[in-house]
């Protein structure tokens, strides 16, 4: 039979205790690894549909430009604003994002007649008129949170260009 160390006046001390101390350490450590881990793949997730709705609100918009009623009657929310944009893509529910704290920014933009086509700011006339380009940028601020390390926030953001076919 094994027994336990014991202090003794030899100067020997029991060490049974410190196992069980490094392994609570290196769990803490370890624990805190792994959380970070699965917090990153939350972020990329999420960072997954921020693009995705990058894309469908400038697909929104470029299907419903300024002569998209004339050319599709049955197409509902033609000549399509910005807010209109923003609305829609908030509408459609992504999972894992707060729809209200999802924003997106719609500009308007005009080819230049030279060539190659170059695209400036649309500033008056008719912005979203066939042949015009729209750029809908998506950004969402993600809590990054991780036992022992003070709370990030990031601001995820995607873009997509398309141009307005109707």
């Amino acid at each position: 039979m094994i027994r336990p160390l014991r202090q003794s006046g030899t100067g020997v001390r029991d060490e049974g205790g410190t196992s069980t101390v490094e392994m609570a350490l290196a769990s803490m450590v370890f624990l805190a690894m792994l959380i970070g881990v699965f917090q990153m793949m939350l972020a990329l997730y999420t960072f997954n549909y921020v693009s995705d709705a990058a894309r469908q609100g400038s697909r929104y918009a470029m299907v419903r430009g300024s002569t998209s009623c004339t050319n599709t009657p049955t197409l509902t929310n033609c000549n399509v604003t910005g807010d209109k944009i923003q609305t829609w893509v908030q509408g459609r529910a992504y999972p894992g994002i707060k729809s209200g704290t999802l924003t997106l920014t719609t500009t308007w933009l005009k080819a230049s007649a030279s060539q190659p086509t170059t695209w400036s700011a649309c500033t008056s006339g008719t912005c979203n008129a066939p042949g015009n380009q729209v750029k809908v940028v998506a950004s969402y601020s993600y809590a990054f949170a991780v036992p022992f390390v003070p709370k990030l926030t990031f601001n995820l953001s995607s873009s997509s260009k398309m141009v307005i076919a109707q």
